[in-house]
């Protein structure tokens, strides 16, 4: 229990020293660069894996690129690769950091917009064609609307890996709160390690909530309700 009594001493502190809340090190301040980084790295994983998983879905061409992608995301190292290109492009800049992140989040956005694709209804595809439809307008208005939740689903895995795993920014100076864990390990203050890890926990649960919400919104009330049928 020693470790909730640190973060209940954390709490205290968090809420009666000012400085909490201002200045470089405050925590809006390392929410907002650890909420950088995140966004930066999924937007672009979604806009490298959604364009790619839509291509081989329609086509069938390339799967063997959505089989790599997939057993890459179970063996990627991404602390190893964060040491690699921090060597290799220097640690004054945010690349180091955001390349890993990418790479870390294209499998599953990948691999879940394949298969949400793939697996729509063929007969719902060939009556698209029997409509008149062509290739470009079956999958723009038929097979992504039915696929969309597939395609959330992997970008919400891939948020919350991305918002976890952004903590090792901090390992090459850069900011987030991961700089909580890391100082607080550097300075043996404990109540700071537990604190920026309950921060990383709680800002991963919105971004769970806010992909619930997406979904909500975005999702056709007919294909969420063919979902629940299943």
């Amino acid at each position: 229990m020693s470790w909730l009594i640190a973060f209940f001493d954390w709490l205290v502190e968090f809420f009666g020293d000012p400085a909490r809340w201002s200045g470089p090190d405050g925590i809006p301040a390392r929410l907002l660069e650890h909420l950088e980084f995140s966004a930066l790295a999924l937007a672009l994983a979604v806009l490298i894996a959604v364009p790619l998983g839509l291509l081989i879905g329609h086509t069938g061409r390339g799967e063997v690129v959505v089989v790599v992608s997939a057993n890459l995301a179970r063996a990627l190292p991404t602390l190893g690769l964060l040491v690699m290109f921090v060597l290799l492009l220097g640690a004054a800049s945010v690349w180091p950091v955001i390349i890993p992140l990418v790479l870390l989040a294209v499998p599953p956005i990948l691999v879940n917009t394949f298969e949400g694709i793939k697996g729509v209804d063929p007969e719902l595809r060939d009556a698209a064609y029997g409509m008149g439809l062509r290739g470009g307008q079956v999958l723009g208005r038929v097979l992504v609307p039915v696929a969309l939740p597939l395609i959330l689903l992997g970008c919400r895995l891939s948020a919350i890996q991305v918002v976890a795993t952004t903590t090792v920014a901090a390992y090459t100076g850069l900011g987030g709160l991961g700089r909580f864990i890391i100082d607080g390990f550097a300075t043996k203050d404990y109540a700071r390690v537990v604190g920026g890890s309950v921060l990383i926990v709680l800002f991963a649960l919105v971004v769970q909530i806010l992909f619930a919400l997406a979904q909500r919104v975005t999702v056709s009330p007919g294909v969420s309700r063919r979902l629940k049928v299943r």
